[in-house]
């Protein structure tokens, strides 16, 4: 799969004397966490100037990454015109979509093959995509997580029209915790649950604020990694353990209720299925590395490191 760097643009890469243009896709800038955690990683390394492309230029977001010595220009991952503009005359790019901005598989998929194809003509010599794993193939279909599938079947298509890539597959974010996982008041006692239905299987996590200085040492050793598909991991807890980290660092009693997958995909919320099936396949595998992780950015946090970074997050608690 994938192509090597050759080494003449390699030396060209580390020895001109002007950074290489490299274009940074935003998909919603406001809540592109990894597209702008990758871009003031790569703008603080000096390697490479950054093009990021955005739906609105006007954000708060934008203009924070104009200040840091980003280009942002506007446009869409369904617009032909605008990708192949903000692809023209560069040396690589970061590829994150976002399912959760329409909820449709195909219209992710798309998406990432339009990138796909720009990439393949345009002669781009790496790109990095925000992947994971086609649960649905992996798995005969017994399940089905469409936020992982579509990715999935992007980073195969990259890779069958021999595009140079790197699928990076991060795992659970540890912002989660902020959100959708933040401990609940339990009703029938003075204490805190969480409830993701692992069992005592270990969960990989990371924040995505620490996947950019990861991704730029990608980007930075194509020889290792193109070609390749690289899993992202802080650490692996249990829940009990997320618990623990809660408990200790909130001074409140968290506990694990134990919920099971069949019982979680009932819950009232519209993800749920999905969610429950994600876990089921993290239960079964959770291809993550967490020593090449800390070799790619040494400074990643734990999730204890994180939580202390996030206190005032449950002030209300």
């Amino acid at each position: 799969m994938g192509c090597r760097h050759p080494k003449r643009w390699l030396n060209q890469l580390y020895h001109d004397t002007c950074p290489q243009q490299f274009v940074l896709f935003i998909w919603m800038l406001e809540q592109g966490a990894q597209g702008g955690s990758v871009a003031r990683a790569i703008l603080d390394g000096k390697h490479f100037a950054v093009r990021a492309l955005t739906r609105d230029v006007a954000t708060p977001s934008a203009q924070a990454l104009r200040d840091l010595g980003a280009e942002v220009v506007k446009g869409d991952l369904e617009d032909k015109a605008s990708l192949e503009a903000a692809l023209k005359d560069v040396h690589g790019a970061f590829l994150v979509t976002n399912f959760w901005d329409h909820l449709s598989k195909e219209r992710e998929v798309s998406q990432g093959k339009l990138v796909a194809d720009l990439a393949k003509r345009l002669g781009l010599k790496h790109v990095v995509f925000s992947g994971l794993e086609n649960v649905q193939k992996l798995t005969g279909g017994r399940l089905t997580v469409p936020h992982f599938d579509g990715k999935g079947e992007v980073e195969e298509y990259f890779w069958s029209i021999g595009v140079p890539m790197t699928s990076v597959r991060l795992a659970a974010y540890f912002e989660n915790f902020l959100t959708l996982w933040k401990p609940a008041k339990a009703s029938d006692g003075d204490y805190y649950t969480l409830a993701i239905p692992m069992g005592d299987v270990p969960m990989h996590g990371i924040s995505v604020a620490d996947a950019g200085a990861a991704i730029l040492s990608i980007f930075n050793s194509p020889e290792e990694f193109l070609g390749k598909a690289v899993g992202l991991s802080a650490e692996a807890l249990t829940v009990q353990q997320y618990c623990d980290v809660f408990s200790k660092t909130l001074g409140k009693d968290v506990r694990d209720t134990k919920i099971t997958p069949e019982a979680y995909e009932k819950l009232s919320f519209p993800a749920a299925k999905e969610l429950a099936d994600m876990c089921r396949f993290y239960q079964m595998q959770q291809d993550r590395d967490v020593a090449l992780t800390h070799r790619l950015n040494p400074r990643v946090r734990s999730f204890n490191q994180f939580i202390s970074d996030n206190l005032g997050a449950f002030k209300g608690l």
